[in-house]
């Protein structure tokens, strides 16, 4: 993971040990009419750690974000913010928690300085407090030579920079990422992975919703998969992995209709269910142990006379993880679209709302 020999600074792992989780959600359900977006989801996030939440379109990510920064309320269960209930007492927990949304809300009309202004003045900030505040942040997040430009201007890189340096103005403890890197081109997804990881260094928790999974794998200290509105797996990225066995044997198929054979006549070799991705033609056998593997596989396969492509041994990937807790790639989940929780218009109605809500606080 990217953040391997990083030093947390501001916080020691004592007081990391013995503190409460900065994040609670227990039990959280939901519904919208007779959809049921949310069936007892349970979240801890510890302090100065990123946990990543997976899951592929209309899991409930972002159902779940929205609760947690007050902006719905649950019909079941409860959410705590640093001790905090976000139900009783929604502004108190507003003023500690940061949220960055799938679409950048920032106002194009202004410059960088100026939303970063606008937005302190939100927080009851002083003109001067607020104009330090942001020259602050465009220094921190490498904007400071584009400060004084119109936002309309800007790459989508550093509309999404400006949009998280917007959700630090007010120092939060706690910093929600719903798919902060969506629509971004790849070396714009750099950056601001890039950016992620400072902050995460310097002791900011995170709870950080995505469909990439190298950026889960990168950026996350532990990893909860989401699917029809629970939580169906929890761990490290190497946890998960194991899960569906450290190696696999791929075995790409001439004919998917041979997948039943294959998998009976190599099941012996491996250590949990094989899988089968159709859509591929391929098989995917868990094993223990690589060595001798794949000559063995292919001994059996000429033997019983069945034609394969290839086969091959590789490490477990989260993609695995993911086709193997879900059903499907996770670019299979990317081709659909965004979340059908989602809409740009509501996503920055909503963002603009949670600023204006914890500015009364």
């Amino acid at each position: 993971m990217g953040r391997e020999g990083c030093t947390v600074t501001g916080v020691t792992s004592a007081s990391q040990a013995e503190a409460a989780p900065a994040v609670v959600a227990e039990g959280l359900v939901k519904r919208f009419g007779e959809t049921e977006a949310l069936r007892g989801v349970d979240l801890t996030v510890d302090r100065a750690k990123v946990l990543g939440l997976l899951g592929p379109n209309g899991a409930g990510k972002t159902t779940a974000v929205r609760i947690l920064t007050t902006l719905l309320k649950p019909d079941g269960g409860r959410a705590l913010i640093d001790g905090i209930d976000v139900v009783r007492d929604p502004r108190r927990a507003r003023a500690r928690i940061g949220l960055t949304g799938q679409y950048a809300a920032v106002d194009e009309r202004l410059t960088g300085l100026e939303n970063l202004e606008h937005v302190g003045r939100l927080f009851h900030f002083s003109t001067a407090e607020a104009r330090r505040r942001g020259r602050e942040l465009l220094g921190r997040f490498s904007l400071q030579d584009a400060g004084d430009r119109v936002v309309g201007g800007y790459s989508g890189g550093m509309r999404r920079r400006l949009d998280i340096a917007m959700s630090l103005i007010a120092r939060p403890s706690v910093l929600f990422l719903d798919e902060p890197t969506t629509g971004l081109d790849p070396r714009s997804r750099l950056e601001v992975w890039a950016l992620m990881e400072e902050l995460v260094c310097g002791g900011t928790t995170t709870l950080l919703t995505t469909q990439y999974l190298d950026e889960a794998d990168r950026l996350a200290d532990e990893i909860a998969v989401i699917d029809r509105g629970v939580v169906i797996a929890r761990g490290t990225a190497d946890e998960l992995k194991r899960q569906v066995g450290g190696d696999q044997i791929e075995i790409l198929l001439e004919d998917v209709a041979d997948a039943a054979r294959v998998i009976e006549l190599v099941a012996c070799h491996s250590c949990d269910d094989p899988h089968v991705d159709r859509e591929q033609r391929r098989v995917l056998l868990p094993v223990p142990d690589l060595s001798g593997m794949v000559p063995q596989v292919v001994r059996d396969l000429d033997h019983a006379g069945i034609l394969v492509r290839d086969v091959a041994g590789r490490r477990s990937t989260l993609d695995d993880v993911f086709f193997s807790l879900t059903g499907h790639t996770a670019e299979e989940v990317a081709e659909n679209g965004e979340d059908s929780e989602d809409s740009e218009d509501g996503e920055r109605d909503e963002r603009s709302g949670a600023v204006d809500e914890r500015a009364e606080v």
